[in-house]
């Protein structure tokens, strides 16, 4: 049998605004603009033919809506009821962490052996990806994300904030004596990192050093923070990059950093449905990384 039903999108918008008669509080709930909710509701309505909403100074509904809505919150309630049953077998699956992928090569794969070592049953998976999580339709039971923690919907905590340090191999390191230096040296810039206002360029971080800029400067980008890194580590010129990210090379001496200057970044942040937080594989997962980066 099929079911000839209108898209689900606009059912929750009308269910949610009939239920609180206001289109702004459905859309605080459901993370939309006002706009949104009304254009799902007349969409709905073009649909069925009828009209749901008498609008004047406010909203109210009409009896055709008045009858639908106790029908309708009952049926979300128990789709709702029956998704988290579909959602009891996932505790005895794999924990999937979803992060960037020069995070977990550069910073999470390295500590993963002393996760093993604290919890050696179980069984993490790792996605490496920048692109957002949908948690109803992806097998993904947590997420790490850079940028300024605006998740809407989402239980959302600040891990860390970055460092932006410019770095270079330990023999070039030694010819660039003073910030100035790097005004004739090959700069290596992660052009990946537009979207970051936060994130310098090699003018303005010379600029705030002191440096005036005043002819063009030898750049090279990568649109890859891995690549920029081993680009440094190669001897092909100073770089600016998460302090996070060169943990390892600075401690070893494979890079050093230039200068003592530090600027601060955004920060990563731990994301996911505040429902996961209860999980045991999760709140594992979390204290271990609390721990690896001293917060706990």
């Amino acid at each position: 049998m099929v079911r000839r039903l209108p898209p689900l999108r606009s059912l929750r918008a009308f269910e949610s605004a009939a239920r609180h008669q206001s289109f702004a509080d459905a859309a605080k709930e459901l993370h939309v603009t006002p706009a949104a909710i009304s254009q799902q509701i007349k969409s709905l309505e073009d649909y069925l033919g009828v009209q749901l909403f008498r609008r004047s100074a406010g909203v109210t509904l009409t009896e055709p809506a008045q009858a639908a809505l106790p029908l309708l919150t009952e049926s979300f309630d128990r789709m709702e009821r029956a998704v988290e049953r579909m959602r009891v077998g996932r505790e005895n699956g794999p924990l999937v962490v979803s992060a960037p992928p020069s995070f977990a090569a550069r910073w999470l794969i390295p500590r993963l052996e002393r996760l093993q070592a604290q919890h050696p049953d179980l069984d993490f998976r790792l996605a490496a990806s920048t692109k957002l999580v949908d948690f109803d339709t992806e097998d993904v039971d947590l997420a790490i994300r850079y940028g300024s923690g605006h998740y809407p919907g989402l239980h959302v905590e600040r891990l860390k904030a970055e460092m932006v340090v410019a770095v270079a191999h330990p023999r070039l390191a030694q010819t660039l004596r003073q910030p100035a230096d790097l005004l004739a040296a090959t700069l290596l810039h992660n052009e990946g990192m537009n979207w970051d206002p936060t994130y310098p360029d090699w003018p303005a971080w010379l600029k705030n050093m002191g440096v005036n800029v005043e002819a063009p400067l030898r750049l090279r980008p990568f649109g890859d923070a891995n690549l920029l890194i081993q680009a440094a580590l190669s001897g092909l010129g100073a770089a600016l990059v998460w302090q996070t990210l060169v943990t390892e090379e600075l401690a070893d001496g494979r890079l050093v950093a230039l200068f003592p200057a530090q600027l601060l970044s955004n920060a990563y942040h731990l994301v996911c449905p505040a429902n996961r937080l209860s999980s045991p594989k999760v709140a594992a997962f979390r204290h271990w990384l609390m721990s690896e980066m001293g917060l706990v």
